[in-house]
């Protein structure tokens, strides 16, 4: 059956899981978000959100070096403990998030890392292009707010649709959860630097 988008976004609100693993569980509910969750916390998928609080000092310091040599990530993914750091589930989660990060060039981790300053001077080009497109007062806040998002999308490395996703339907941020619930374990990106040949790295 073809599950709505609106579906599968109420019950990653409510679930904390991943989008894939939403759209299954509803598949399987035929469309019912109740037996959905349901299905999810059978499989241990609503415990993401949970573990997202605890501590991450393990984990692994990886190197991705794209095809030609002319881009390379170095970054740091942490997980709780050594055990699930030697996991091949979170080695290749950390694979995976170097491969998206060589493709995608993202500027920060999450928004939550962007300067206030950086976020203002969005925020005004994005009032001024609205208000020369002669859109009323009334909406601009909104329209500011849908282009910040998919501000966000471009330059957050957690807000990215994941490289692999054809659909462009799960974030980076969802592959990671959803690795979370498998492993049990809070993980978390700490740092990355991409670097490509002939280019200053800041």
């Amino acid at each position: 059956m073809e599950v709505k988008v609106e579906l599968i976004q109420r019950l990653r609100e409510t679930s904390g899981a991943g989008v894939l693993d939403c759209k299954k569980s509803l598949v399987e509910s035929e469309g019912d978000i109740d037996k959905a969750l349901q299905i999810l916390r059978e499989k241990g998928m609503t415990q993401a959100l949970k573990k997202t609080g605890r501590q991450t000092k393990s984990g692994l310091i990886s190197s991705y070096i794209h095809p030609g040599s002319r881009i390379g990530v170095l970054l740091e993914v942490n997980c709780e403990t050594d055990f699930v750091a030697r996991t091949d589930e979170f080695k290749n989660l950390v694979k995976e998030i170097g491969l998206q990060i060589a493709a995608t060039n993202p500027l920060w981790i999450s928004s939550a890392d962007i300067s206030r300053e950086v976020l203002e001077k969005e925020k005004e080009i994005y009032r001024k292009q609205s208000l020369q497109e002669g859109k009323p007062e009334k909406i601009i806040d909104k329209i500011v707010e849908g282009k910040l998002t998919k501000f966000y999308a471009q330059v957050c490395l957690l807000e990215q649709p994941y490289i692999r996703d054809p659909q462009c339907k799960e974030k980076v941020k969802d592959l990671i959860n959803s690795v979370i619930s498998k492993t049990g374990e809070n993980i978390g990106v700490k740092r990355f630097t991409r670097y490509q040949l002939g280019e200053d790295n800041v």
